[in-house]
């Protein structure tokens, strides 16, 4: 028999000391083992290899409980153009503190389905930290507002201009829903937006307002009343009928007013009415004076200096839209305002 077999026969007390022992030898190494084996590792390591292997969801701001900037896309485009880039990449550079959303009917929530370089504009849009770009259902923004029933009945396929006037609807449908502030996609923005927390309309020209620049508080009656309008007077045929044309008579409604110029830069029942070199500091019949070459010299003083009192200059993109000169590089208006409020816009003309 073995030695230690021997003892255990003889001294049974002896014997159960050596087999404790030798147990816990064995636990001791196995513990050595374990440490020197892991020493690397720390709670640092362990977490990131938990989240490297699991994918993580983060909730999307909504202007529902994240009120913001919106802009809306109407066409089936799935790509905006260089204007609507700017105009996004703009006001998210001017606003870094608020939520710019770009609200595109062309696109269903999936970026796996924008691929480069198909769909570059759309990711660059994407990369910029504060701007959200989401699906355009209309029918679940028109739900329960006045605008359902219209859009039901409405024949788009002869509707003249009907890509406009379903950004009028968009537009008076998001503001009542949610609030915030309303640009239109050819509205570059110079300066920050301080009136996020004000409802506003601004002058177009002598007595007559324009709604490529809005913004009102969730559910306002102004918005309710535009869609109102916008359903019980409705006419596609009549260019402005459903957008600029509305925004005045409503407008002129509420203040009780048929001279609009008596409020200009002064509120009205909650509603500030501000003057135009806010959003149209050139007349619509001198649109093309923004894309004039040799107008931007190496001092930009003369056009700081003529913008000044300019939060955002709309570039009158109906009009404007069948321009084919390149931006970049004619010296115009249009090259200074792309090359300095958005640069990645620029980068890519």
């Amino acid at each position: 028999r073995a030695p230690v077999m021997k003892i255990c026969d003889r001294r049974g007390l002896l014997c159960d000391l050596m087999k404790i022992f030798v147990a816990l030898l064995i636990v001791s190494i196995c513990a050595i083992a374990y440490i020197i084996l892991v020493r690397d590792q720390s709670p640092k390591h362990a977490l990131a290899k938990y989240f490297s292997n699991h994918s993580v969801s983060w909730k999307k701001p909504h202007p529902a409980t994240n009120p913001g900037i919106m802009f809306v896309q109407t066409s089936d485009e799935r790509n905006p153009s260089e204007l609507a880039m700017c105009a996004i990449e703009s006001a998210a550079k001017m606003n870094p503190d608020q939520i710019v959303y770009y609200f595109m009917k062309g696109f269903n929530g999936n970026f796996s389905a924008h691929k480069e370089p198909q769909h570059k504009d759309i990711l660059s849009l994407s990369s910029i930290k504060n701007v959200v770009i989401m699906p355009l259902n209309l029918e679940e923004l028109f739900n329960n507002t006045r605008l359902a029933g219209w859009y039901k009945k409405v024949d788009y396929t002869k509707e003249m201009y009907w890509i406009h006037v379903l950004s009028d609807a968009c537009r008076i449908a998001l503001l009542w829903k949610y609030g915030g502030v309303y640009l239109d996609t050819d509205i570059i923005s110079l300066k920050p937006l301080k009136l996020h927390n004000f409802s506003f309309i601004c002058s177009q020209s002598k007595n007559y307002a324009n709604g490529a620049a809005l913004g009102f508080n969730h559910n306002h009656p102004f918005a309710n009343m535009c869609i109102t309008d916008y359903v019980e007077s409705y006419n596609g045929e009549i260019w402005g009928h459903q957008g600029p044309d509305l925004i005045t008579r409503m407008l002129k409604k509420w203040c009780n007013t048929d001279d609009l110029d008596m409020f200009l830069n002064k509120e009205c029942k909650g509603i500030f009415y501000l003057s135009s070199n806010w959003f149209y500091p050139v007349p619509y019949t001198n649109w093309e004076k923004y894309f004039e070459k040799g107008r931007w010299d190496k001092d930009s003083y003369a056009i700081q200096s003529e913008f000044s009192k300019t939060n955002g200059v709309h570039i009158w993109n109906f009009l404007s839209n069948s321009h084919k000169d390149p931006i970049k590089g004619s010296r115009s208006l249009l090259d200074y305002f792309f090359s300095n409020y958005c640069p990645m816009t620029y980068a890519l003309l």
